[in-house]
């Protein structure tokens, strides 16, 4: 979630917005499903392994979208999508 909120806010400063209006919104979807994955699991939902499954579909998307761009905050948020998808597929299991 925080990888995902630092690349948004970094991508609305780069030169070439428009270009980034795919990593934009998917850094958000991301973040938003990250946290409510989250509580999910801190309230025992009966629904958190399906979150979980959504969510890692989502970082993975995400991740994959940020990797096409060479910016730093991009690659470190990939490395951090890649990373949440996999704990969550775990999860989810």
């Amino acid at each position: 979630m925080k990888a995902c909120n630092v690349c948004y806010d970094a991508c609305l400063g780069e030169e070439d917005v428009k270009m980034m209006a795919d990593c934009i919104r998917l850094d958000r979807e991301c973040a938003d499903i990250c946290t409510f994955a989250a509580k999910s699991m801190q309230s025992n939902s009966q629904f958190a392994k399906g979150i979980c499954t959504l969510c890692a579909d989502i970082c993975e998307a995400c991740g994959k979208e940020c990797n096409n761009h060479d910016y730093g905050h991009c690659q470190k948020c990939a490395e951090a999508c890649f990373k949440c998808a996999e704990e969550c597929r775990k999860m989810a299991s």
